[in-house]
Order: C-alpha cells, then sequence, then structure tokens
C-alpha cells in the first residue's frame, strides 16, 4: 500500500511533542452527512475538561453535531479516563463512515463523511503496508479498528506529494484528502450521499473532503501528534478499547481487559 503513502519525516512538517511517542466546502451540521466545523464557542483550557458539578464525570462536546452511540461513548472515555494523554484525538466511526476531530480538551472541532476500506473487518492483514496495491484482494482492503498514535508525513504519488496523518504506518493507513484520480471510483459522488452505504472504496486509508481536512484536521495535527480510534465494526467497543460508561466506571472498570 505504501507506493500511495510513503513515510518521510521532514522537519519544515512532522513536528512531534516530546510527551508522546466531495465535499471541497464546510458547511454546518446537518446530520445528513455533510461536513461540519465547529468553532464559534470558545475553547476552554485543552487539558482541563470540566467535570460535572454533581458527578464529577468528565465528557466530550459534540455540540450539536448528530453522533452514534458507540462515538459518544468512546469520545466520553477518552475524556473522563485522560486515555489521549492531553493530545487531540479523532474518532473514526466505520460503521456511520464518519470522522470526529476533537481538541485536547474533547471539544469537538469539526465532522465530515469518509469514505473507509472496502471489506469489512477489523484487522488488517499482515505485511499488507510492505505490498504493491494491485496484489492487495478486495477482501484484504480493510480499515483496521483500534487505538493508533498518530503523526504527519509525506505521500507521494508520481511526481505530486502530499501531506497526510499517518494512522498505522505499518498497515499502510493513513488520513488524507479525498483521493480523485480514479474517476470510476465516483469519491467524491460518494462522500456527499447521506448514507454510508457506499462509503467503502479505499485500499484501506482514511478519505475525507479536502477542505475538511484542510480547515480541520491539518490544523490539529500541526506541531503534534495525536491519538485515532478507529470503532470496531464486528467486535465490541469495550473489548477492542477496554473502555467504560462514564457515569458507569465502577461497573465496566472490573470487565475491562487489562
Amino acid at each position: 500500500m505504501r507506493p500511495y503513502c510513503i513515510r518521510i519525516v521532514v522537519l519544515g512538517l512532522v513536528l512531534l511533542p516530546q510527551i508522546a511517542s466531495a465535499l471541497d466546502t464546510a458547511v454546518p451540521a446537518s446530520g445528513d452527512g455533510t461536513a461540519s466545523t465547529v468553532q464559534s464557542a470558545p475553547a476552554r483550557p485543552a487539558n482541563a475538561p470540566q467535570p460535572d458539578a454533581a458527578t464529577g464525570d468528565k465528557r466530550a462536546d459534540f455540540a450539536r453535531e448528530p453522533a452514534s452511540r458507540d462515538a459518544r461513548h468512546i469520545a466520553d472515555w477518552v475524556v473522563d479516563s485522560g486515555d489521549n494523554r492531553g493530545l487531540p484525538f479523532v474518532i473514526i466511526d466505520k460503521t456511520e463512515a464518519k470522522i470526529f476531530v476533537f481538541d485536547a480538551g474533547g471539544r469537538i472541532r469539526g465532522a465530515a463523511p469518509a469514505l473507509l476500506g472496502l471489506a469489512r473487518g477489523d484487522d488488517a492483514v499482515p505485511g499488507i503496508g510492505d505490498r504493491e496495491l494491485s496484489s492487495i484482494r478486495p477482501e484484504e482492503r480493510t480499515t483496521p479498528a483500534g487505538r493508533f498514535v498518530a503523526e504527519r508525513g509525506i505521500s507521494i504519488r508520481g511526481k505530486n506529494t502530499e501531506d497526510i496523518v499517518w494512522v498505522d504506518y505499518d498497515s499502510g493507513v493513513s488520513l488524507h484528502r479525498v483521493v480523485t484520480g480514479n474517476s470510476r471510483d465516483r469519491r467524491l459522488e460518494r462522500l456527499a450521499t447521506p448514507t454510508p452505504a457506499d462509503n467503502r472504496i479505499s485500499y484501506g486509508c482514511i478519505n475525507v473532503p479536502a477542505a475538511f481536512y484542510n480547515k480541520v484536521v491539518n490544523p490539529s495535527f500541526t506541531g503534534t501528534s495525536g491519538i485515532v480510534y478507529v470503532l470496531p465494526e464486528t467486535r465490541p467497543v469495550r473489548q477492542v478499547f477496554g473502555s467504560y460508561d462514564v457515569g458507569g466506571r465502577n461497573q465496566y472498570a472490573a470487565q475491562a481487559p487489562q
């Protein structure tokens, strides 16, 4: 897969902090599959999510952005547990084919539809990141689920270079602007439809609208790494992340895998 995505670290492009080792326009949130950005409310301190006065629970702030139960569950857990370690974080909801980007304190910066791996599944084929794209069978084109420390890098396609966010380098999976070189893929049209049913087309990488990448993803990963949570579609989210329901920590802490 890495003929499309080659990892080249450039000091002017990639800055990792020491603490952690088509829609070409963004429009207001509507819940119909279009991209949205949330920037009007003043940001609270990035590392200080405000706990509920009565319970002490900390929750992610989705503003008015629609989200699935699993996406809200993981976002709340990340903020309450501090699993993002003070870094911005991203949630990829594969079932809904949607991406959510949060600041370090759990306040949403934007959401958009996403294109994902053609095949349904939560595991990457071993060694797939080192194979030629032409050798990857349709059933192997998955977007793996899990928690990934993501960093910026460069993609080289022929004579063109483009900045991307590496999600799982070993599997060759990155987050980048939608690829439109093959008109038969109809990637812009797939992003524009209100249903996630046609959003499975890539070799495993996560494609998002170009304007959303430029306005939301790129600034979120400028000068820092981040955490990407890719939600599973064949296993329960608690099994993958060891998460708990905020407000029911005692119940799920005992069940969480070590």
